[in-house]
Formats: structure tokens, sequence, C-alpha cells
């Protein structure tokens, strides 16, 4: 892969994983999209719930900032030595969160979170692979 297309892959990886980090702040602040989150159990997060969502969305910033480090859209030298090896636990991450959502009892969660974890996992895995 061309230094070019890595830089893609992690752009598109990244706004994808920004994609989900914005969805789950709008879970923390308890709007009733949770038909889309977790199985789709909670149609508005529970307090517990909506904690863990924010450290959700504090760990998908740190994934994209590996990613974009990766890919060498950004350069943050203290995060450098481990970013590679953080784009491939996300992408094993990522792979493993669009099997749970494949299976998912949400039919909203199935449809948009499934393919969106997916992208985000190739993303990775091409980025790190290449970068």
């Amino acid at each position: 892969m061309a230094g070019s297309d890595m830089v893609v892959t992690a752009w598109i990886g990244s706004i994808a994983f920004l994609t989900a980090a914005i969805f789950y702040v709008l879970l923390a602040l308890g709007l009733p999209y949770g038909d889309f989150a977790m199985g789709g159990k909670y149609k508005i997060m529970p307090k517990q719930m909506r904690v863990a969502c924010m450290i959700s969305v504090f760990i998908q910033l740190i994934a994209i900032l590996f990613i974009l480090q990766v890919g060498t859209v950004i350069s943050i030298s203290f995060i450098a030595p481990i970013a590679k090896g953080g784009c491939y636990f996300f992408a094993f991450y990522l792979f493993l969160n669009t099997v749970m959502n494949a299976f998912s009892k949400s039919n909203k969660e199935k449809l948009v979170m499934t393919p969106l974890s997916f992208i985000t996992a190739v993303c990775f895995l091409l980025t790190a692979l290449n970068g």
C-alpha cells in the first residue's frame, strides 16, 4: 500500500471512530439512541452506563490519535512507540465488536453499528500493516 493510501485509511478510520465517539457522547448525555448500542437493551442509558459511555469516548479518542499517528497524519512523539501496537489492538477489538454487533438483538445496532465497526476495523488493520 502506498503512503497516500495509508493516509486515506487513517483518515477514514479516524472519522468512522469519531462518529462512534460522538454517538457515545450523545448516549452519555441521555439521548434516546440506546437502540443502536449494547444490544439495544436500554433506550436511554442508565446513569452507570452513561459513565461507561464516557470512558468509551476517552478510549476512542486515544485510538483516533493512534491511527492518525501510524498513518502519518499527525506526529506525537510520546505515543509513537505504542501507536502501531495500539492500532493492531483496536483492529482486533473492532473485528470482535463487529461479530458481537452482527448477533445483537437490536436490528438497529445490526444495521448501523456492524458495518461501522467493520469499516473501522479494516482501516485500523490496514494502517497498522502498512505503517
